[in-house]
């Protein structure tokens, strides 16, 4: 629990930040953080889920809190963010600054997955690989592994001035802070993948930046990750049935605190989906084979992991035959509607015709003996002493090579096993890619229970925090969308902002409604025509890229001047557009999807008006929604109003959240969507928003 000294020290370091920082304003709401998320990480498997809106100060509250009682209690403090930006505040600006007014020290890392850092190995090999693809005839995987053409002189450039950086030590080979920016196929050259790096037997090992990264986290006090790097280290063993603390500290040893965390449910989800492109699965398991016998060969074996060349040839036989017995039954009794864009048989509650299943359940046993089979063909070629590039080169192919079939493992598992009967099913579905090959999916559909599992039973204590977790004040579904525990605390802290005087909320008297697509188009068209400030900083915020486009090729020419639409360039370049053109007293107008609805900061005249044109609901088609909702029916539920409804709610606060982001801005926000005046839920969703004045205009 919480001691005397612990709230004497979180006091003490509340009070140094607030005199020693110029403009500092008490706020009652951070206090509170404060006092709660002190409480949470003080109490044994403590747990609390904090909303913050914009303005409360949350990284300094959590900052003020975790510290002191990490010190007291001797624990590690880790701070999970869903984006590369908020870890570089944390790191560059926020943790700096609190210790530097405490006047005390900390040993802090910043964590980041493999993929983030250079490979000095695979740097190397590409720079040396120049003559072709598979000079050593491993079967090489040619967009993963070397140079499957002459690269183009930029690439050659790139990878000299990256080369003489990291030689010079002038860069420690974080991919995020290169001295020049390389493209993606460099990019996935010089970096790699847990299963193509092989650790200590890596001649780079003592230079390489990732483990050097990783001995920093080892020894640090203070943490911070990436969401991605914190889910998939809790989802890996360390034996004895315990989970987590494979590169990043043990879960018992840790305070975790997530920001950002209204993106836990969807990435908890994300790292536990699979998937299977068949034709692609074939041509692959045809490589292994080339780069098993290159093993066998290399390695002088007439054994390895129990099988002879001969019979493991005919096992990775068996496997492609029964893919290739799968496809043929897809085929035959699934007939995608060529209509359709993106054709998809999605197994209703989960559950798929029983012949494919059978099949999934041959395929698990193959793909899980041949998983077995090549972690010890991998190992035996990895602890050869002496087996020069070679061995290297066939060490990192075998690696991804594993990755592969660990995904048709899980997949098939998935396909093939049956769901518990009080927990949501997984999502089984097929979709066919434009290039017409079948790919099989499979995914849970809820995280709740993996997050049970994994942090909150495992976890010193963890605190949630974000700007929106709740639909008004209801955390009912964010509370089952995390697992969270039935004793956790969840506060809805207030705004520090007056947002009834800076802000006014309109819905104009339009008639159509979305499920009009051309009309509501047209009047959204009309609307931003006629009252739209062109010569101000506006936001314009859209469900879908079509009814994007169809306003932006509706509007006057000279509106469209104007507009800055998302994806004509980098968001960076975007938002720096903009910025110039309203410092400069031009006008400027973004057009933008979801993304631009979350966590775009456009502080003053950069953003005077966002207009939402329409209601933020889920793709009705999205597979592990739509089985998700077949569930809560099958149990008399209603999943519109249960998940549907509050998802969007909060969304719809997020959006609005881009427009006031300090107590001297001011502005509106216009609801281009009448559903929130003319349905039940709309009205409900419209008195969960903030506070803001509002203007709802009457139709005739």
């Amino acid at each position: 629990m919480l001691t005397d000294t612990a709230k004497d020290a979180i006091r003490g370091a509340y009070t140094r930040i607030k005199d020693g920082l110029p403009g500092f304003r008490g706020r009652p709401a951070q206090l509170r953080m404060i006092a709660e998320v002190a409480k949470a990480l003080a109490q044994p498997a403590g747990a609390a889920v904090i909303e913050a809106p914009t303005g409360t100060g949350k990284s300094m509250a959590y900052l003020i809190a975790g510290v002191e009682v990490a010190r007291a209690q001797k624990k590690k403090l880790l701070i999970a963010t869903a984006t590369v930006a908020l870890q570089e505040q944390l790191v560059e600006r926020d943790i700096p600054l609190y210790l530097k007014l405490n006047g005390t020290e900390a040993k802090v890392a910043l964590a980041k997955g493999r993929g983030r850092y250079l490979c000095p190995r695979n740097l190397q090999m590409a720079a040396g690989s120049l003559g072709g693809a598979d000079q050593m005839g491993l079967g090489f995987d040619n967009d993963l592994a070397l140079w499957s053409k002459p690269p183009a002189e930029r690439d050659k450039q790139v990878m000299r001035k990256l080369t003489d950086a990291f030689e010079r030590n002038e860069w420690n080979g974080d991919m995020d802070a290169a001295p020049e920016t390389p493209g993606d196929m460099l990019r996935a050259l010089i970096t790699t993948s847990a299963g193509g790096c092989t650790g200590r037997r890596c001649g780079h090992f003592m230079l390489c930046p990732f483990f050097a990264a990783r001995r920093a986290v080892a020894d640090a006090d203070i943490i911070v990750a990436n969401q991605d790097l914190v889910l998939s280290d809790l989802t890996l063993s360390s034996g004895e049935e315990s989970w987590g603390g494979v590169f990043l500290p043990k879960p018992e040893e840790t305070l975790y605190v997530f920001d950002e965390a209204h993106h836990m449910p969807n990435k908890t989800i994300d790292r536990g989906a699979s998937e299977v492109a068949l034709g692609h699965a074939v041509r692959q398991i045809s490589r292994l084979g080339r780069q098993v016998h290159a093993a066998y060969s290399l390695t002088d074996k007439e054994v390895i992991g129990k099988l002879t060349l001969d019979v493991g040839d005919e096992k990775l036989q068996e496997l492609s035959n029964a893919l290739e017995e799968l496809e043929k039954d897809i085929r035959q009794s699934w007939l995608p509607d060529p209509a359709e864009t993106e054709p998809m048989y999605r197994g209703s509650l989960g559950q798929l015709p029983e012949q494919w299943v059978q099949q999934a359940n041959l395929l698990f046993l193959a793909s899980a003996e041949i998983q077995r089979w090549l972690t010890a063909v991998r190992r035996t070629v990895t602890e050869m002493s002496e087996g020069g590039p070679t061995q290297e080169a066939l060490s990192r192919e075998l690696g991804m090579a594993l990755e592969r079939i660990d995904r048709q493992v899980r997949t098939w598992r998935a396909w093939a096993g049956e769901d518990p009967e009080h927990l949501p099913p997984l999502a089984r579905w097929v979709t066919l890619s434009p290039d017409q090959q079948l790919v099989c999916h499979a995914s849970a559909v809820s995280a709740g229970a993996l997050l049970r599992h994994i942090l909150w039973d495992n976890a010193s204590a963890a605190v949630m925090t974000s700007a929106t977790l709740s639909a008004g004040g209801n955390f009912r579904g964010f509370a089952d969308a995390v697992g969270l525990p039935d004793d956790a605390v969840t506060i809805s802290l207030p705004s520090p902002f007056d947002l009834n005087a800076q802000a006014r909320l309109e819905v104009p008297a339009i008639a159509a409604m979305p499920d009009a697509r051309e009309q509501h188009a047209q009047e959204i068209t009309d609307w931003l025509a006629e009252h739209l400030d062109w010569d101000a900083g506006n936001l314009v915020l859209f469900t879908s890229r079509a009814k994007l486009e169809r306003v932006l090729q509706r509007l006057p020419i000279d509106k469209v001047r104007k507009v800055r639409a998302q994806g004509s360039l980098g968001k960076t370049q975007l938002i720096a557009e903009h910025t110039a053109a309203i410092e400069a007293g031009k006008g400027s107008t973004l057009f933008g999807l979801a993304s631009f609805g979350e966590g775009l900061d456009l502080p003053g005249k950069l953003c005077e008006t966002v207009v939402i044109t329409q209601l933020p609901f889920a793709v009705p088609t999205d597979p592990v929604g739509a089985t998700y909702a077949e569930w809560l029916e099958s149990r008399g539920r209603n999943p519109f109003i249960e998940v549907a409804v509050p998802e969007a709610t909060r969304l719809l606060t997020q959006y609005c959240g881009r427009l006031i982001r300090s107590e001297t801005d001011r502005g509106r926000i216009v609801l281009l969507d009448r559903r929130v005046v003319t349905r039940q839920y709309g009205s409900q969703m419209l008195k969960a928003l903030p506070p803001f004045q509002r203007v709802i205009e009457r139709t005739a």
